[in-house]
């Protein structure tokens, strides 16, 4: 299978590098051909279009920033739909808005391609190495015809339903995670105030009911000091926005979310749509004139578990 990868950033590099690194023929296109380089020095072909790309893969990959990027690169006249024909496949890695990939997906079908929605989640680091879970909504038998190469873009890999369905749950989980985020940094802050020991501390939670992903990753970046956590403020408040907005399509009065929407909109404001999302620990440091900070954390993660082929998680019945 020939397969085309467009959006190189921090999370679609990484899942790019793992199709090169295992064999796959492979056709890339970023705004950034600076950023493609290290792709092309290793055997992968450039794309001067995305409608070039769709005409000579069978499987289009996009990783992109937010559903408006997507949306131009598929609708614009030298776009992905251009060179969509029978039997090719678009997979959205984005993580994006369930509407909207629906919408989109339509347009697919309907010059008779596939589509399906393939969001992953669980950092970077497992991004680099293979070992991220991935989301896929779509028809079941698109779903197995890409399951090889999901294989070996992550470790589990969900069949969540129909097209759409994979993007729903991906802003629930990012919701999830900046919940607890916030709630992280709020402990960490009260431990600190309070005198105690910060390393102790994230022992005690880490080995307790309080522990999570979210603490055994952000938390390391954040007693570091770094907050490299590869993932930015803008990107958190566009998805948790998503995620109240298919609440609030659902009739379901959310409390807790509104809430985290205002603590990243004023942290936007504060240190910049760019600063790491981690640093939202800012806000609490600046009012209680403190730093949240203690020795022997790492400044980013990296995943040390050993590639291995991924397998399908298959839902309770």
């Amino acid at each position: 299978m020939k397969i085309g990868f467009i959006g190189l950033g921090n999370v679609g590099g990484k899942l790019a590098g793992s199709l090169l690194r295992n064999g796959f023929d492979l056709t890339v296109r970023d705004l950034n051909q600076e950023i493609a380089r290290p792709f092309l020095d290793n055997g992968a072909k450039w794309a001067e279009s995305p409608k070039h790309l769709a005409e000579t893969v069978d499987l289009i990959i996009t990783c992109l920033p937010n559903p408006a990027s997507s949306a131009t690169v598929l609708e614009a006249d030298d776009g992905v739909l251009a060179g969509i024909s029978t039997g090719k496949i678009w997979a959205e890695m984005s993580t994006t808005d369930e509407e909207e990939v629906k919408r989109l997906g339509a347009k697919v079908k309907a010059l008779g391609g596939e589509a399906l929605d393939c969001p992953v989640s669980g950092g970077c680091h497992r991004a680099a190495t293979g070992n991220i879970s991935i989301f896929v909504g779509g028809e079941r038998s698109s779903f197995e015809k890409i399951l090889p190469v999901m294989k070996v873009l992550g470790r589990r890999i969900l069949h969540t339903g129909d097209l759409g369905s994979a993007s729903v749950l991906k802003v629930m989980t990012n919701y999830l995670a900046t919940a607890n985020l916030v709630t992280l940094c709020e402990a960490l802050t009260t431990a600190k105030k309070a005198g105690m020991d910060l390393s102790t501390t994230y022992e005690a939670i880490r080995i307790s009911s309080g522990n999570s992903f979210v603490h055994e990753t952000e938390s390391q970046v954040i007693l570091n000091g770094s907050r490299d956590i590869n993932f930015t403020m803008d990107l958190v408040l566009k998805d948790i926005s998503l995620f109240q907005a298919i609440a609030e399509r659902a009739g379901v009065p959310l409390e807790v979310s509104p809430l985290l929407i205002d603590i990243f909109k004023d942290g936007e404001e504060r240190y910049g749509s760019r600063e790491w999302s981690s640093n939202i620990v800012r806000r609490l440091e600046d009012a209680c004139d403190t730093q949240v900070i203690a020795s022997g954390f790492p400044a980013e993660m990296v995943d040390d578990e050993p590639e291995v082929s991924g397998t399908e998680v298959v839902a309770r019945v």
